[in-house]
């Protein structure tokens, strides 16, 4: 036990030291090239306020609106026939995986940490659930990547079916992570009485125990997203001085180094080793640098599923300052990037040789954001675009959860009455 405890101190006095040093060396490093740092954070300035702040402010608000008025508590008792046996997760999870998959990152760290603060999830389920809802959406994939940076709409079904599939199955995985700290009740374990019914309670009870008028609701949903775009806003702007400064100071040349091994190791081209170091950053340049890069056209979708799906550094900053303080640890939800990124390769190679490729024609979505499109229409067709596949996706889960809870309720009562 004594060595065990000297060697936990050894490592965290390391890791303190280590944390110092870079603080101080980012800090000096700014300092010697102060237009370089200036001119980066303008550009992530530049990509938070025309981007990020108009598409995802709405949805955050959104959100907080839809869970203070009861309106999750409701979807979680439809859903918990799917999302339980298949996710381990409570049937609230699916409304964070269907804002996910229809806004993208960081949507559903949002929404997971407010399960969270709100009791609605565990711990353990707060990091399964974390574990595969941070997905990129439909519009980035089908659109920036596969027409904007790849000129392919086609690859548009490949990247995006490899990235959902892959997403899933790490959700299946994640359903038996941390086991042992499960601590289900009666009222989790055995649900009775019409679900549509329990459904509309919860509901009200919700309501009921939340206790805010709708002026004070919605202005603490404002309030409280305000505080959770300007986070995100400080870490896009962060990472991109960091990147700029690690390039400069030669540090990316090492991981290049590395990456080319890797890729060699695999029998890929060592050109897209660059893309890869930019990805591991910041998922917008890591997925252009793909696209760019000399190699075959399979190698180029491969990389850039594997960095969709590992989402950069610069999200994951974003995640953990978001849920650090509800108690959900970032270790699992970094080893399911690493998962879903690994498992996202394969899927992306399978579906590249086989006739998928021939058929993905009949899932070319129409480009929604044109080059001549002003500001406010593009936001508006964003908005537009995706509440209809929030919606889809939520109708789609609770059919199915429903027929899930009408099967075995048909199946409990014809047990009964053979005995």
């Amino acid at each position: 036990m004594r060595i065990f405890g000297r060697g936990k101190r050894y490592h965290s006095r390391l890791l303190a030291y280590f944390m110092a040093f870079s603080v101080v060396f980012i800090t000096i490093s700014m300092v010697n090239y102060p237009k370089e740092a200036f001119d980066s954070a303008i550009m992530g300035l530049n990509l938070w306020w025309t981007v990020v702040f108009p598409s995802l402010l709405p949805f955050f608000i959104l959100s907080e609106l839809l869970m203070g008025l009861g309106v999750v508590h409701f979807i979680g008792i439809l859903l918990e026939p799917l999302m339980r046996p298949v996710f381990n997760v409570p049937g609230v999870g699916a409304f964070a995986l269907s804002m996910g998959l229809a806004s993208g990152y960081p949507m559903d760290a949002v929404i997971t940490g407010n399960f969270r603060k709100n009791r609605l999830c565990t711990a353990v389920e707060a990091e399964r659930l974390l574990s595969f809802t941070n997905t990129a959406d439909p519009l980035f994939m089908f659109g920036a990547v596969a027409v904007g940076m790849f000129g392919m709409p086609e690859l548009g079904a490949v990247i995006a079916l490899a990235h959902y599939l892959s997403s899933f199955l790490v959700g299946i995985i994640f359903r038996f992570h941390g086991r042992e700290r499960d601590n289900y009740t009666n009222e989790t374990k055995i649900v009775k009485g019409n679900i549509l019914i329990r459904a509309f309670r919860a509901l009200y009870a919700a309501k009921q125990e939340d206790k805010r008028s709708m002026g004070q609701l919605l202005g603490d949903s404002v309030k409280n997203s305000m505080n959770t775009i300007l986070l995100i806003g400080g870490f896009i702007i962060l990472f991109s001085v960091f990147l700029r400064i690690l390039s400069i100071v030669g540090i990316t040349d090492i991981l290049t180094t590395v990456f080319a091994g890797l890729l060699g190791l695999i029998g890929f081209t060592t050109n897209l080793a660059p893309a890869l170091v930019s990805g591991l950053f910041e998922i917008d340049l890591g997925a252009l640098a793909a696209s760019q890069a000399d190699g075959s056209l399979l190698e180029k979708t491969v990389v850039a599923s594997i960095i969709i799906a590992w989402s950069g550094l610069s999200v994951h900053g974003q995640v953990a300052s978001i849920v650090i303080e509800s108690g959900i640890r970032m270790f699992p939800y970094m080893v399911g990037r690493l998962l879903h990124a690994i498992l996202a390769a394969v899927i992306t190679i399978f579906l590249m040789k086989s006739s998928f490729i021939n058929a993905t024609q009949l899932f070319i979505l129409p480009v929604l954001l044109t080059p001549n499109s002003t500001p406010v229409s593009s936001f508006l067709t964003r908005i537009e675009q995706v509440s209809y596949q929030i919606l889809v996706l939520l109708s789609i889960m609770i059919a199915l959860s429903i027929a899930i809870h009408i099967s075995r309720e048909l199946y409990g009562y014809i047990r009964k009455k053979s005995y």
